[in-house]
């Protein structure tokens, strides 16, 4: 497959990689990782001020009407440039859920703070036990007045530590594993009994895990239907990972290649061993079908293609294989350089197998798609 994108579509593009290969190299990245923040609020306003945070968002929501192949663009882009920046969790997981499950009134409160880069945002539904369960949910919340009181925990929370506000998933009625009951918040990341054990991910972002005492949240959505939207939000957020992973792994191909024309073995170029070029051609082989998926994933996304759950689990489960194979082959054969600090392969690597777990990992989409075959 090869989308042919329209003239917006390219300026966009081209205004992405204009930007990142300008502000955005390798060290760039790291000082910003090093800092005590652990990004860049500068490179934040300056995707705002290009409208990246626009570009997916419905016109009518106040965005540019991008949608989907918009956020392919974008994410594919950032993945060739490592960045750290939450773009996924504020644009495409928040914000993207504020536009489909909020009301008016919240969309109108809450779209342009995001859209101008001046809120950022994150999505806490991970818990210790549910593992990629998007309806395994302990978090319980109770209604007082017009709002609703939540207590429990989340795990791993990515951008935690970053965020004016999350989106919370807890039960409203049901037992813990039930798919109905469960219901969305929003939740001011600086509330009374909100409290955040933050950490460094392997990727060099910024996580937490978030303690919930009796803490105020606004209801999003309907009240106990929450996993129907975590759903879609889990295929979007798909999307965008897979579109960040080819990215990441066709730069992981271009450094292999060239480092394989450079770097000599007894008296000649690795890139001259006949083992070496196979493995170069599996992973250039790999890429281009991790590129096709991406690209059919997002146009079914795009469309709202019947069975597109099943679509997102075949290409998280094949551009995962594909994403570790290509990082394991890049990182042998630059030697024990591959994973030094001071190369990006080892960062690839590093946010590839972060990806990878992300919304389940390879080994949970493949059941979850032959599951979905099944009764299909």
């Amino acid at each position: 497959m090869d989308i042919q994108f329209t003239e917006e579509q390219e300026l966009l593009r081209s205004s992405v990689q204009r930007l990142l290969r300008d502000q955005y190299d390798f060290e760039a990245r790291r000082k910003s990782v090093a800092s005590e923040e652990g990004f860049s609020r500068k490179q934040w306003a300056a995707f705002a001020e290009l409208g990246l945070l626009a570009a997916p968002f419905s016109e009518g929501a106040g965005g540019l009407g991008g949608g989907p192949l918009s956020t392919m663009i974008v994410m594919h882009e950032f993945g060739r440039h490592l960045v750290v920046e939450p773009f996924v969790e504020t644009v495409v997981l928040a914000g993207r859920l504020i536009e489909h499950a909020g009301s008016p009134e919240q969309q109108q409160s809450f779209i342009p703070d995001i859209i101008d880069g001046s809120k950022i945002w994150t999505l806490a539904w991970t818990e210790k036990a549910s593992r990629f369960d998007l309806a395994h949910v302990a978090t319980r919340a109770r209604r007082e007045g017009s709002d609703y009181v939540l207590a429990g925990a989340k795990t791993a929370v990515i951008a935690a530590p970053w965020a004016d506000y999350l989106i919370v998933s807890a039960r409203t009625s049901g037992d813990d594993r039930e798919r109905s009951g469960v219901s969305l918040f929003v939740v001011d990341r600086r509330a009374t009994g909100v409290d955040l054990q933050s950490f460094k991910t392997i990727d060099g972002r910024r996580a937490a895990d978030v303690s919930l005492r009796d803490v105020r949240g606004q209801l999003l959505g309907v009240e106990g239907e929450g996993v129907a939207a975590l759903e879609a939000c889990r295929d979007r957020a798909i999307g965008a990972l897979c579109a960040e992973a080819v990215g990441a792994i066709g730069e992981l191909n271009s450094a292999t290649l060239e480092y394989s024309k450079t770097r000599k073995q007894f008296g000649t170029t690795i890139g001259s061993f006949q083992v070496l070029q196979h493995r170069m051609v599996d992973m250039f082989i790999a890429h281009q079908e991790a590129l096709s998926l991406m690209q059919h994933l997002s146009l079914s996304l795009s469309d709202g293609d019947a069975g597109l759950s099943r679509l997102a689990s075949g290409a998280k489960s094949k551009i995962g294989y594909a994403g570790k194979f290509v990082a394991d082959q890049a990182v042998q054969l630059h030697g024990g350089m591959g994973m030094t600090d001071e190369l990006n392969v080892g960062h690839y690597f590093k946010r590839l197998s972060s990806i990878n777990i992300q919304f389940g990992d390879p080994a949970f989409h493949v059941l979850r798609y032959a599951q979905l075959d099944a009764a299909a």
